[in-house]
C-alpha cells in the first residue's frame, strides 16, 4: 500500500480506517478544546480576583474580609461561577463528543433505532427532572448570589460553610466537621450569614432587686471599652446598644445588649463580650440569678465552622520550671 492510498482511506469516510481516524480527530478535538476553554475560564477568574486584590492592596484572600463587602463577594462569586461553568463545559463536550462519534460509526445507527431511542429518551427526560432542576437551580444561585464558596448558610437541610457549589449539588460543612451533600434542586430557602454584617445578641439576667439603670449603663461600658480596643475595633461596625428589658419574671429581669459585627466574626465577638460583662457583674457583686432552663435561639456558633479566630496578640512568656544551673566556674 503507498502513501496516496493510505491517505486517501483516512479521510474515506466508508472505509473502516477512515472512520477509526475521524473518531480519534473527534477525540483530539474534544480533549483541546476542553483544555483551551479551561485554561480561558481560569485565566479570566484569576484576572478578576487579582484585580480586586490589586485595587485593594492585599496578596491574601482572607484579608479581603477588612474590607468592603463588594470586594469578598465579586471573589466568592468569581471563584463559584468558574467553578460551575468548568463543569458545564466537561459535560457538553462529552456529550456532543459521543454523538458525533456514534454518528461517525454508523449514520443510520440513531434513525435504525428511532423508536428505541425515543421510548429511552423519554424514559430519561422523565427520570432525569430532578437533575435538570438541579442544575438550572444551581445557575440560578450563583448568578443571583444567594451563595457562595466560603459562606456560612442555612439551607433548611444542613447549616454549614459552603466548600464547593457544584453543577448538581452543593457541599457544606458543619461546625462537627461533618460534610453535607445538598441537592440544588432541594434548596427552597437560603439564610446567608456572610452577607452584610452580623449582630451579637446578649440577654442578661440579673436579679429582681437590683438597680436596672446601674447595670445597664455598666454593660453599657464595657462594651463600648471591647468595641474602642485595638483588639476588636476591626470586627466592630457600630457602637453597642442596649435595646432595654426584654422579660420580668418572679425570677429575673433580662436585659438586651446587642452589637454589630463583620460577619464571620460574631461568634468570637460574643463569648469576650460574655466573658467581660461576667467580670463587671462581679465587680459590682451582683449574682445572676438560677434560672430553670436556658433556651438558645438561632444558629449557636454556626459562624465558627472555620475555627476561632481571635485576635492576633503576642504570646506570654512562658516560665521554666526547671531549676537554674549554677554558673561555671572560669578556668584558672
Amino acid at each position: 500500500m503507498t502513501w496516496t492510498t493510505f491517505w486517501q482511506s483516512l479521510f474515506d469516510a466508508n472505509s473502516l480506517s477512515g472512520k477509526a481516524f475521524h473518531v480519534l480527530v473527534i477525540i483530539v478535538i474534544a480533549v483541546v478544546l476542553r483544555i483551551v476553554l479551561r485554561f480561558v475560564i481560569d485565566r479570566i477568574v484569576k484576572r478578576i480576583v487579582n484585580g480586586v486584590k490589586k485595587r485593594q492592596s492585599i496578596e491574601d484572600t482572607q484579608a479581603l474580609l477588612a474590607s468592603p463587602l463588594s470586594a469578598v463577594r465579586l471573589v466568592q462569586r468569581t471563584r463559584t461561577l468558574g467553578s460551575v461553568l468548568n463543569n458545564i463545559v466537561a459535560v457538553v463536550l462529552v456529550i456532543v463528543s459521543v454523538l458525533l462519534v456514534v454518528t461517525t460509526i454508523d449514520a443510520n445507527i440513531i434513525g435504525s433505532f428511532a423508536l428505541i431511542t425515543a421510548a429511552i429518551g423519554a424514559g430519561l427526560g422523565f427520570g432525569a427532572q430532578n437533575i435538570v432542576k438541579d442544575v438550572f437551580n444551581g445557575l440560578f444561585i450563583v448568578a443571583e448570589d444567594q451563595l457562595g464558596v466560603g459562606d456560612v448558610v442555612d439551607t433548611g437541610f444542613a447549616t454549614g460553610m459552603v466548600e464547593s457549589v457544584g453543577i448538581r449539588v452543593t457541599q457544606l460543612r458543619d461546625v462537627n466537621g461533618t460534610i453535607w451533600y445538598v441537592r440544588n434542586g432541594e434548596i427552597l430557602r437560603v439564610g446567608n450569614m456572610s452577607q452584610g454584617w452580623s449582630r451579637v445578641i446578649i440577654d442578661l439576667a440579673i436579679p429582681y432587686d437590683a438597680d436596672v439603670q446601674t447595670v445597664q449603663d455598666r454593660m453599657l461600658a464595657t462594651a463600648t471599652d471591647m468595641a474602642t480596643n485595638t483588639k476588636w475595633r476591626s470586627r466592630i461596625l457600630e457602637k453597642p446598644e442596649i435595646w432595654g428589658i426584654e422579660s420580668i419574671s418572679a425570677e429575673a429581669i433580662v436585659i438586651r445588649l446587642v452589637m454589630k459585627t463583620r460577619p464571620g466574626s460574631k461568634d468570637d465577638v460574643a463569648r469576650d463580650l460574655r466573658a467581660r460583662l461576667k467580670m463587671t457583674l462581679d465587680e459590682m457583686g451582683i449574682q445572676l440569678p438560677s434560672l430553670n432552663s436556658v433556651v438558645l435561639s438561632g444558629f449557636e456558633s454556626a459562624e465558627s465552622i472555620s475555627g476561632s479566630r481571635p485576635p492576633r496578640t503576642r504570646p506570654n512568656p512562658i516560665a521554666s520550671t526547671e531549676s537554674p544551673k549554677p554558673p561555671r566556674r572560669p578556668r584558672a
